[in-house]
């Protein structure tokens, strides 16, 4: 993670100690990202020249993640600004490699959740893994942001496993990296939509996709299983009114469905 924060600081014009201090990785990573995209000059790209139905005009970065995380930005228009950012990080320095993290940092934060914590650790190595995915993730085809999550929690996860290959609990869970159309994107989606909360998310991905029990996840949690079951509940029926209503796309309802809806109930569901 030095090496990261060492690479984002001058480009962000920041003194280290004061930023970093008491800080956790994806704070950094938030941090110089906002002060990159405010002020008079703030890192942007030509939505008139990249078109895809963007505002035709600058946009700043920060703007442009919130305009990607929104259901009706089409997979064509974030292919075309991804290739554009993944190029701009390769070739015109830390300032770009900064914005194009920022700009992930939706998707990154369920990631983290996915892998079990939230900790300073597991957050440096999902940044150390999408700045290497920024380099050598192919830019042509179709579905990129996808791919880079997925590269990124894949390499993410195997550093972790050889940092503590018999206490990692990643050693013992059996979860899969996101791919494009996986329910882990969808779940991301949701996420930056504001249908459910990051820790909806993961209990979602892990007690539906990760067939970890109810029980032991609340167990995890030192929380009531019953409290758990209802609380998925929640979060559940709210994907389903955003379904419905529109807020997420059909593709989105089609993965979520799957992914909700047709995987066998517990045995002890609400004992």
């Amino acid at each position: 993670m030095s090496q990261f924060v060492r690479s984002v600081l001058p480009a962000a014009g920041l003194a280290g100690p004061r930023l970093v201090l008491g800080d956790q990785p994806f704070d950094v990573a938030a941090n110089s990202f906002r002060l990159l995209t405010t002020g008079p000059e703030p890192l942007s790209i030509d939505g008139a020249t990249l078109g895809g139905g963007l505002p035709r005009r600058r946009i700043p970065l920060s703007e442009l993640s919130a305009i990607l995380m929104h259901p009706s930005c089409g997979y064509a228009t974030s292919d075309q600004v991804w290739r554009l950012l993944i190029s701009r990080a390769r070739t015109d320095g830390p300032a770009w490699v900064v914005g194009a993290v920022g700009v992930a940092l939706p998707g990154l934060h369920p990631a983290a959740y996915r892998l079990r914590t939230f900790s300073g650790d597991v957050q440096a190595e999902l940044l150390a893994a999408f700045v290497t995915a920024l380099r050598t993730v192919k830019p042509g085809g179709t579905k990129v942001a996808q791919r880079l999550l997925s590269a990124t929690f894949t390499a993410a996860r195997a550093a972790l496993r050889t940092d503590e290959p018999r206490t990692n609990a990643l050693v013992q869970a059996p979860v899969s990296a996101p791919t494009a159309g996986h329910p882990d994107v969808v779940l991301t989606r949701a996420v930056a939509t504001g249908v459910i909360t990051p820790r909806e998310a993961e209990l979602i991905g892990a007690t539906r996709l990760d067939e970890v029990s109810v029980a032991d996840y609340a167990a995890r949690l030192g929380k009531a299983t019953k409290a758990v079951y209802k609380a998925r509940d929640r979060a559940e029926e709210r994907l389903v009114t955003a379904i419905r209503s529109g807020v997420l796309s059909d593709e989105d309802a089609a993965v979520i469905a799957d992914a909700t809806m047709t995987i066998a109930p517990d045995p002890a569901q609400h004992a």
